[in-house]
């Protein structure tokens, strides 16, 4: 490949927010509640992450579950839309399925109405349609700039061939970014693969248990940022 695989971050904290900026990630996907899956980051978080400078987008996702969603959800999903552009977000990350998990198409074009001057993912939703490849035409025609996928599979390594076969036949209208499990020990394929230009990560560490406090259980278990995990994954990405 003639330019590094960029890499971008997925965070839920301020803590997180600060060491992907300081360690230096090209982008940062910014929600809130990792362990459900990512749900819409607050209004104050979306403004701080604006502020740091590195690029950032919101996943615009309004509750955990599936990604079928009413019209009133649509509604309130358009309005995180607004306060993203708002703080100055650069863009935002989002899906939506029908009930046979084929891509909402009305959905989402009702949403990305919304997007203009805003950059586009559509989210993992994209891993359960029943045609990945029919679901990427789809996601090239709606004007999505990139698909965040683990190929159908658990992870971004069991996969990876449909994830280049993705890349292959979409090369030039779409990006095709690999997310899901990908670790420094485990990234040298995406390297290797044509037409990856970016790949996603969490790099977090194991859930920490915490007491609850004061006798009260307040205190779920929690996901953090790994700083070793991440400065890792991008010495890794270096050689690319």
């Amino acid at each position: 490949m003639s330019q590094r695989v960029k890499l971008e971050v997925c965070v839920d904290s301020v803590a997180g927010l600060e060491q992907a900026a300081a360690c230096g990630v090209d982008r940062i996907e910014l929600c809130q509640g990792l362990d459900l899956g990512g749900l819409t980051p607050s209004f104050a978080m979306m403004r701080y992450a604006a502020s740091l400078h590195v690029p950032t987008f919101a996943l615009i996702r309004p509750r955990p579950g599936d990604f079928v969603y009413t019209a009133r959800e649509i509604d309130v999903m358009i309005d995180d839309i607004h306060a993203a552009r708002h703080v100055g977000i650069a863009g935002v990350v989002l899906g939506a399925l029908n009930e046979d998990h084929s891509l909402n198409r009305e959905a989402l074009h009702a949403l990305l109405d919304h997007c203009a001057g805003l950059g586009r993912t559509l989210h993992r939703g994209f891993d359960l349609t029943p045609d990945l490849f029919a679901a990427a035409e789809a996601a090239v025609e709606l004007g999505f700039d990139r698909i965040l996928t683990s190929g159908g599979a658990p992870t971004a390594m069991q996969g990876a061939r449909t994830i280049a076969e993705l890349a292959r036949r979409t090369a030039g209208l779409i990006s095709i970014m690999p997310g899901g499990g990908i670790r420094s020990d485990n990234v040298a394929w995406a390297l290797k693969t044509d037409h990856i230009e970016e790949v996603h990560a969490s790099c977090t560490k194991a859930p920490i248990d915490a007491s609850p406090q004061g006798g009260f259980d307040f205190v779920a278990p929690t996901r953090s940022t790994d700083v070793i995990a991440l400065t890792s994954l991008l010495s890794a990405l270096q050689g690319s």
